[in-house]
């Protein structure tokens, strides 16, 4: 068994305050644009057993985790476009493991994966358009006690994204389900 935090960060952690190139910050664009896509290529056809099995011990189950994923891009899009249309406005934190446990965490999947590829496209569709200084604008984070510029937030995003699929690919690799990726 592997140790807990190579199960917990199993790309490592993201490095904040990272700088971006202009071919960096598209290929982390395009990598947003594809996750939906990904996970529901490796999850949309699994069933509860598979589902309801946390991604390591003391974790998350993989339904959870689809859903935190869904939950947390809502609130990183919404928080793109108030950084692109408020001057460095202060947002909301979320206490992510509460609303893990609220009741619809138990859904099926699928609402969060057709969620995550509508809102996908329409974050992909505002990414794609921004001017450099669009990408300087920040919001500022009350629990961080700093501001983040949208270009770091869309580093932090593609790799939050990656962060997740590798928790649920790797549970799948450990267990033998990728040969047969159907309950």
């Amino acid at each position: 068994m592997q140790d807990i935090d190579s199960l917990r960060y199993p790309i490592g952690h993201f490095a904040h305050g990272s700088v971006f190139s202009p071919e960096e910050l598209n290929g982390q664009i395009r990598s947003i644009a594809e996750m939906p896509i990904r996970l529901t290529e490796l999850v949309g056809k699994w069933g509860d057993d598979r589902l309801d099995t946390p991604y390591r011990p003391e974790g998350w189950t993989v339904r959870q985790v689809v859903h935190h994923v869904a939950d947390s891009h809502i609130n990183a899009y919404v928080r793109t476009k108030l950084a692109l249309t408020e001057d460095n406005p202060t947002i909301s934190p979320y206490e992510e493991g509460e609303w893990a446990k609220l009741p619809d965490y138990s859904l099926e999947i699928a609402s969060s994966l057709v969620i995550l590829r509508n809102l996908h496209q329409r974050w992909t569709t505002v990414l794609e358009s921004l001017s450099e200084d669009q990408l300087n604008r920040t919001y500022f984070h009350p629990a961080s006690q700093r501001s983040f510029p949208v270009s770091e937030v869309i580093g932090m995003y593609a790799w939050h994204g990656e962060h997740h699929h590798q928790h649920i690919y790797r549970l799948a690799a450990r267990n033998g389900w990728l040969q047969n990726n159907v309950d």
